[in-house]
């Protein structure tokens, strides 16, 4: 998402109008020229709203909020370089205003610059924590610059806002996801011959329902790291799965030498005790 839908940015505009026009006053004159502008912009009409706005600035208000609210004008026409532009020289007036921190994140993202926009998005994020909008389009900066701790945690921060919104759960689900995939290559990375390697290609080959091929990879990760713990313990598992007592009993023994404390080994181990024919 490089962009906000028209309702969002109204919104935005209505927020900024209210904050702006307390926080820094403009002239009878000017407040009345700024107010036509902003109700021409929830009406659409662009010229309109360009021209209050650009009146404003000429007739001595330079504020942030107005040059916020022409790069919105900029933003809606898709001509983000000069969005961009007022952004700025809002931020400039104003370096605590996040909104326009925000807004240039987003135009930043529309022209493909995404390494800009993380930075920008960042700082909007500090400024608006509670802005939903900021984490969404932080979320999106990081996922294009393969920036994934910084896509999950902010994925993380929409789906706590919203726990029964289906889409900030999918896209945390998608997040989590991409940091597997992450931290598999990071690891190869690292060391190739790690036994991590092994045991997730382990868990990976069992979601398959490739039992056969995740004990070969969770062997070679025990005679890798044979103090590593939870790999015996996957192996009794599946052997206890397949109804492979013995073997079971073995890896089950295993792992408690390595974690004798671990509540499910020693779960594993009573249902296996139980379930082996009796010689």
């Amino acid at each position: 998402m490089g962009s906000f839908s028209r309702p969002v940015l109204l919104s935005l505009v209505l927020l900024l109008a209210s904050i702006g026009l307390r926080a820094q006053s403009l002239t009878p004159a000017l407040t009345a020229r700024f107010s036509e502008g902003v109700q021409a912009l929830k009406a659409g009409q662009l010229d309109l709203a360009e021209a209050a706005f650009r009146d404003v600035l000429t007739r001595g208000g330079d504020r942030a909020f107005v040059h916020h609210n022409l790069g919105i004008v900029h933003q809606q026409r898709n001509r983000h370089v000069e969005a961009l532009a007022e952004f700025r020289a809002a931020a400039r007036l104003d370096p605590a205003f996040g909104p326009a921190r925000l807004l240039a994140g987003s135009s930043l993202l529309a022209l493909g610059r995404a390494e800009e926009a993380v930075a920008e998005l960042e700082r909007a994020v500090r400024l608006l924590p509670g802005e939903k909008a900021a984490h969404l389009q932080l979320a999106d900066a990081c996922e294009r610059v393969s920036n994934v701790p910084c896509l999950v945690r902010e994925s993380r921060v929409l789906a706590a806002s919203a726990p029964s919104d289906p889409e900030y759960t999918y896209r945390l689900g998608k997040a989590y996801l991409r940091l597997a995939q992450w931290s598999y290559s990071r690891i190869h990375a690292i060391d190739p011959r790690s036994a991590r390697l092994n045991e997730a290609l382990g868990r990976e080959y069992l979601e398959q329902g490739q039992a056969d091929l995740a004990i070969l990879e969770y062997q070679q990760a025990a005679e890798r790291a044979p103090a590593l713990p939870g790999i015996h313990l996957a192996l009794a598992t599946i052997h206890a799965a397949a109804r492979r007592w013995d073997d079971a009993a073995r890896e089950v023994q295993l792992e408690l030498t390595v974690a004798p404390g671990s509540a499910a080994a020693l779960e594993l181990k009573a249902r296996v005790d139980a379930a082996r024919p009796v010689r």
